[in-house]
């Protein structure tokens, strides 16, 4: 067991952190932009990947119905955790709702598909890409209710079913089903963006963590850090049961529902002054917990 562990973390784990550890020390004297890279994927790397994944994957309509509702009801229900427990250990509004911006907003992207594609092998990536796209729908719709208690600015929140990658989805989507044969030329194009959407994201996450300024840990940081990296996968690992799931479904969903709390969260809770220096805390709390809980998941699922 201790060998596996080991070998899922040189292995697995390492080569991800590598990437990352890369935009962290060359941010500053390479002059790197965070901002810059993460639009560049943001829109155009992503909806290149997931139009090329999509377009070639053959997985039954039902199944990826099944995937989306169980992966959908993962986060809903972790989410609902995260304010529970908030409200028991007697923690503001505020704080609740930076709980649940937390549980349900996992770095599902930049650290779900890399460590997926490692560790299950490069026929996981559909499935793990119909997971990403669900949970990211998902989070976006939540995330934000949560982050405008007030009920405003529900433009910003429906505003995730305009964004890139999901308009990729109807295109290829198309492609897929209508057997489609596309020019040479296009398909090795988006191939070519989307090889690039993985090492991209994760230089770009390892940026942005170091131009996080402000780190202040307490207790509120471990709790929610559990939540998203120990619950997750908890209660993806019981509700598989259920949904009928196993092979590669089942442990792609239980990894992207183990993944720490996505940088996006800290924008957010900084657009929305959701505790902004709590949430940012935690990002790269759980991001550094995650080696661990990770390779603990991993060698267990």
């Amino acid at each position: 067991m201790i060998l596996q562990l080991g070998s899922i973390f040189f292995n697995v784990i390492t080569p991800v952190f590598a990437l990352v550890a890369i935009g962290y020390f060359a941010r500053a004297p390479l002059g790197l932009n965070a901002r810059t890279l993460s639009r560049f994927a943001y829109f155009i790397l992503i909806p290149a990947f997931v139009f090329d994944v999509i377009r070639t994957t053959h997985i039954q309509a039902s199944d990826v119905a099944r995937m989306t509702v169980f992966i959908v009801a993962v986060h809903l229900i972790l989410a609902a955790a995260g304010w529970t427990v908030a409200r028991l250990l007697h923690r503001s509004s505020k704080m609740a709702a930076a709980y649940v911006l937390i549980a349900i907003f996992g770095n599902v992207g930049n650290f779900g598909l890399p460590l997926i594609e490692f560790r299950l092998g490069k026929d996981a990536i559909p499935i793990a890409t119909v997971y990403f796209l669900a949970i990211m729908t998902v989070s976006f719709v939540v995330g934000g209710a949560a982050a405008n208690l007030d009920g405003g600015r529900l433009k910003a929140t429906l505003a995730v079913f305009k964004t890139p990658a999901l308009l990729a989805l109807i295109p290829a989507f198309a492609v897929n089903w209508l057997d489609i044969q596309l020019p040479l030329a296009i398909t090795r194009s988006t191939g070519l963006l989307a090889g690039a959407m993985i090492p991209t994201m994760l230089v770009a996450l390892g940026v942005q963590l170091s131009g996080m300024k402000t780190f202040r840990f307490s207790s509120d940081v471990i709790i929610s850090s559990g939540i998203r990296l120990l619950g997750g996968a908890l209660l993806a690992a019981i509700l598989a049961i259920p949904f009928g799931l196993t092979g590669v479904a089942r442990g792609a969903g239980i990894f992207q529902s183990a993944m720490p709390a996505a940088v996006l969260t800290s924008i957010i809770a900084i657009e929305y002054n959701l505790l902004p220096d709590f949430v940012t805390t935690t990002v790269l709390f759980s991001t550094l917990a995650s080696t661990i809980t990770l390779t603990l998941v991993m060698g267990l699922v």
